[in-house]
């Protein structure tokens, strides 16, 4: 077996900004793959799906990481094999993956194109920070007048980091509070979000916030637009929110109230001097709860219904959340 550690070589390869994480799962399994002494196709799929296994538990929030492993296994078990021999075959499948790699940084820039047609002169909301939704932000501030409100994005705050980029593009962009959203809604005349994930119902994995943002911009029958790489589209069917894998017992918990011992500090427990009566009982401790416990204690994403998404732009398409459905069984079919 191979003493190679996939978590080190995923770690290195999201130093380099472009890269998302479902692309960083890519190819550190492609690295897997250099690496890997297995000797038939069989074994060579048991250790890719190891390695995957181990990248999602290593990931703070394994859906978009779990898109490209999932992804990357359908292309090795589908791989046509018709190499010489199978270190033939390996070295084939390592340089299939590098190129599918290095096409997919090109995917944003497409996707940034086919939204442009869509967006018009007037005001934009946007939710969190996402790297092919700045793309196509920055490609309609070249040819239109175009606002933007940025949610903050709690508990990372991220939409800070949008909002910061946009201004030194010059583009007019205000961070507006999570909680602000429906007061923005009227002035605003489409939302636009990237994504974690895309689900087999169409539905959108993103940051969390997106689904509520979505539930207001369909009261006030704005248009809500999904920006999304189609190496994010996941065989994931969630039907409600506690069916995400980022879902843990965690989140949304309440914690267990302190108990305080208010008797003086040269009385113990075991002091039989009579004393003033007392209850027995010890008080409660009023909690101090910081940003980090509340952050520890709310999920990082949301799922988004697919009756709730008006249009998702991908490299593929403008696909309707039934057009994204279809376009995933054929994908994982071969």
């Amino acid at each position: 077996m191979s003493s190679f550690d996939i978590c080190p070589a995923f770690a290195r390869i999201l130093q380099n900004r472009e890269v998302s994480p479902p692309l960083a799962a890519i190819l550190a399994l492609t690295e897997l793959i250099r690496h890997e002494d297995a000797g038939t196709m069989f074994e060579l799929v048991q250790a890719v799906e190891e390695g995957a296994a181990a990248l999602k538990k290593h990931a703070s929030n394994p859906i978009s990481v779990d898109a490209g492993c999932s992804l990357f296994i359908a292309f090795v078990t589908l791989f046509p094999h018709d190499s010489a021999n199978f270190s033939d075959l390996k070295k084939e499948l390592i340089r299939q993956g590098q190129v599918y790699a290095a096409e997919a940084l090109a995917y944003r820039q497409k996707i940034a194109e086919l939204a442009f047609g869509f967006i018009k002169d007037g005001s934009i909301l946007t939710h969190s920070y996402s790297r092919v939704v700045m793309q196509a932000l920055l490609l309609a501030h070249k040819r239109k007048r175009i606002s933007v409100f940025v949610t903050e994005a709690r508990p990372r705050g991220l939409g800070i980091k949008t909002a910061e980029a946009l201004t030194a593009a010059g583009v007019p962009a205000t961070v507006i509070l999570d909680s602000a959203v429906a007061y923005v809604m009227d002035k605003v005349d489409f939302v636009l979000v990237g994504s974690e994930a895309v689900v087999e119902s169409g539905g959108l994995v993103n940051a969390v916030g997106s689904n509520q943002i979505a539930i207001i911009a369909r009261a006030a029958n704005k248009p809500f637009y999904a920006l999304a790489e189609s190496y994010k589209f996941h065989r994931l069917f969630p039907l409600s929110q506690y069916d995400l894998p980022s879902h843990n017992s965690k989140i949304l918990s309440f914690p267990r109230p302190l108990l305080a011992d208010r008797r003086p500090p040269n009385q113990s427990s075991s002091s039989t001097e009579s004393t003033a009566p007392t209850s027995d009982q010890p008080d409660l401790i009023p909690p101090r709860i910081t940003q980090e416990q509340i952050s520890q204690n709310n999920p990082d994403v949301d799922y988004t219904r697919p009756d709730l998404i008006t249009l998702v732009f991908s490299d593929v398409g403008s696909l309707t959340p039934e057009g994204v459905s279809q376009y995933l069984v054929g994908m994982f079919a071969g």
